[in-house]
This record gives structure tokens, sequence and C-alpha cells, in this order.
């Protein structure tokens, strides 16, 4: 059962049409296929080996809402979760130091996500707390207390994994003493946390680090995907069972990079591709449109080593074994539309207890939803998921307001919510 808090914060995304931080797997339907494929060939075996899979998709096919998915499911085997947008400013391919840096200080733990961890903490840092609990008391938390034989305990656990850069492994440790009793002001200890942290971004001078922390290099283009199989290693240490990392195309990054930096970045990614199954405890999901494949200018066509490697996106609906899972060739009948609407029906329960009687019987709702469906243009930009989902709800708010349900007005009026948002 859906927690209220919950309930209410995916109501209220789908309201505006938005897919919800939480929460999807409690409306989502259509892609439990793909979902137990993931689960059985990928998640299951993810300490063993290394994986990556490219997911396609044109602009409204629902990349966002099956990441959502895709994140609630890995929390469930056991793994953490990073999220990453991929674009020229922050995180660009070609430089893959900033991407490791990305992936490193986006990665959520179960607490975090469920809201119980403390969120004023940089989410890395929650990482590296409940390691340290869970190499010291055996279980993933964030205690009041920690004590100086905790954090010796950890460290004799940290230290003597060789799987582990040995830099690594000592700023990981030099964080945990942060956390020694007696310690300075709250705030000061805060600030070195933070500083400590950036070790990850690759930003300061090696004399510096060795200076203040013993570290005798920083995280640089050639030792980024190193550092990652470290990650990989440590985040298995701490007792999960890998890391599963989204990698988000949004904006096309690769269509306005110079010649130089995509031939950089598409080599990054062959790198990647031949070395992936060496990083084990990895997942790596990369989401892209359609035109990541077939540009003239910008596309892997242009590289047929990668283009090789990766292959095209197929017309039928993806199989967790193929290389690429083509969003756009599922192909959702109203049967699951009207499924999905029921399911909405069952959220906004919980999120407004106490007004279920007052909400339209499945037979309704199925009958308006097909009248909804029949009145949807077939050749609109917005994808008929985020009419459906922000009618869904309009339709509920309506109902419970004790208003008429007029199903001709309710695809205009979303629509126009939609254009407005």
């Amino acid at each position: 059962m859906i927690e209220t808090s919950i309930a209410n914060q995916v109501i209220e995304s789908l309201r505006r049409g938005l897919p919800p931080q939480r929460g999807t797997r409690h409306y989502a339907v259509g892609h439990e296929k793909l979902i137990q494929g993931v689960k059985r060939f990928h998640l299951n075996g993810i300490a063993d080996k290394g994986i990556i899979r490219f997911v396609s998709g044109s602009w409204g096919s629902g990349k966002t809402h099956f990441f959502r998915l895709m994140r609630e499911e890995a929390f469930e085997n056991g793994c953490l979760v990073s999220a990453v947008e991929l674009n020229v400013n922050e995180a660009p391919l070609n430089k893959f130091e900033r991407v490791f840096f990305s992936i490193v200080r986006n990665i959520v733990t179960p607490n975090y996500y469920s809201g119980e961890a403390q969120a004023s903490v940089a989410p890395f840092g929650i990482v590296l707390r409940e390691a340290l609990v869970y190499l010291s008391k055996g279980e993933h938390a964030q205690p009041q207390e920690i004590t100086y034989e905790d954090i010796t305990e950890a460290s004799e656990k940290l230290m003597a994994c060789s799987a582990i850069d040995i830099d690594f492994r000592k700023i990981v440790k030099h964080y945990w003493d942060t956390f020694l009793p007696d310690g300075p002001d709250p705030a000061i200890v805060d600030q070195k946390r933070d500083e400590i942290l950036q070790w990850f971004s690759g930003e300061g001078t090696v004399g510096q680090w060795r200076k203040n922390y013993g570290a005798n290099k920083i995280v640089s283009k050639d030792n980024a995907k190193l550092m990652l199989q470290s990650l990989a290693a440590f985040i298995q240490l701490v007792g999960y069972k890998g890391l599963v990392i989204l990698f988000d195309e949004a904006e096309m990054s690769y269509s306005v990079m110079r010649k130089s930096a995509l031939k950089d970045a598409q080599n990054n990614l062959l790198h990647l591709l031949n070395n992936v199954s060496e990083l084990s405890g990895l997942f790596l999901l990369y989401a892209t449109t359609p035109d990541f494949y077939t540009d003239p200018k910008h596309g892997i066509v242009i590289y047929g080593a990668l283009a090789g490697r990766i292959g095209q996106p197929s017309d039928r609906p993806p199989k967790a074994l193929e290389n690429v899972w083509n969003l756009d060739a599922i192909d959702f009948a109203l049967e699951q539309y009207q499924e999905a609407a029921k399911k909405i029906r069952e959220v906004y329960a919980a999120a407004y207890p106490g007004v279920e009687e007052e909400l339209p019987d499945e037979a309704t709702l199925d009958r308006i939803i097909a009248e909804l469906y029949e009145s949807h243009p077939s050749l609109s930009q917005v994808r008929f998921w985020r009419v459906l989902t922000a009618a869904t709800v309009k339709l509920l708010d309506d109902a419970m307001q004790g208003e008429e349900l007029v199903t001709p007005q309710i695809y205009e009026d979303v629509m126009t919510d939609l254009r407005e948002s």
C-alpha cells in the first residue's frame, strides 16, 4: 500500500502531466516483461559483471517515466542508483572525469530516496555515512552516534580492500574521521566534509591533496574510468549488489559538440562498451532520442566501430537481452491505459483518505478513458500517456468536488494546461 505522503507527491506530479520522483511503480503499466527481464538477467547478476544497455525514445515517449521506474526496481533489488544528465556544461561525455564526478554526487541510497535520511547532507555524504555504519554495525542506517571503535573497524575493512584505489580509500577514511566524537564546531565539520568530497571532482593540485590528505593523485581523464571501477568495488564492499547508473542524453549534447569533442565523447563511449564486462557491480542505462543513432553529422553512424558495437533500435518491443531498448516500439492498447487510470484512482484515494466513495467507479472510468482515447489526435506532439495521467487526475478532482464529468472537454482542458506548464 502506498503511503499517503508519497501518494500526494504522485498525484501532484501527474496533475501537471509530469512523472513523479517517487511512486512510479504504483501506476505503471506496459513495462512488466522488460522489467522482469532486467531483474532476471541484469540486476540479479550485477555483482559478477558490468552491463550497459541503450534506451531509445522520441520526446514524450516515456524515458523519464521508465528511468524513475528502473530506479525503484534497483532499490528493491539491493542496488544504489545515480541519475546523470549528460550535457555540455556539467557532464559532457568527452570529459569523463566530469561525468565520473556527476555519477558520484548523484548517487542515492534507499534511505535518501525514501526521505528518511538527513536532507541537508549531500547524497554521496549519506552514502559514505551509511557505509561507515554498515562496516561497523552491519546495517544501512543513519544512527545518531558514531563511536571511535566504529570508525576504526570500518576503516580497517576499507583499507584491506585492494580492489579499491588506495587514494580513493584514503579520502573515504578522512571523511569518516570527521565523525569522531568531540569534534570541532558542526559548521567547521560540514565545511571539512564538503572539502573532502571535492577530491572526486578532480579539482585542486596533487600537491594540495598530498599535503592535506596524503593522496598522491587526483581524479583525471587518465584515471576516471579506473575510479569508476573503484566506486563499484566500494559500493559492493558496503553491502550493496552494485550501482545502477541512469545516463540521460536529455539535451542531445552530442549535437552541439565540436568535431574533436564529439570524437572524444564517442571514444569514451566505445571504451566503456569494450570494457564494461570488467566493471563488475555496474549496470549502465544510456537514454537518447533516435537521432543519436541516425544523425549523419553527429550520430553514431559516423563512427563505424561504435555503431557496430551498439546497433540500432528495432521495430519490436524491447527485450532485456537486446542492446537497444526502443520505447517507441511499445504499442499500448486501450486496456492498458484503462488499467493505468484505475491504478491512479487507487493512488488518489490513498492521497485523500475518505474520498473513495465520491470517485467514479471502474466502469465509469473505463468509459471515460475510452472516450478520451478516441478524442486524442494520432499525430499529436504530446504522447497520450501524458494526456492520460493529467486528464485522469483532473477527472478525479472534478468528481471529488461534485462537478459533472463531461468527457469531451477533458482533452482540450488538459492540452491547455500542459502548454502553459
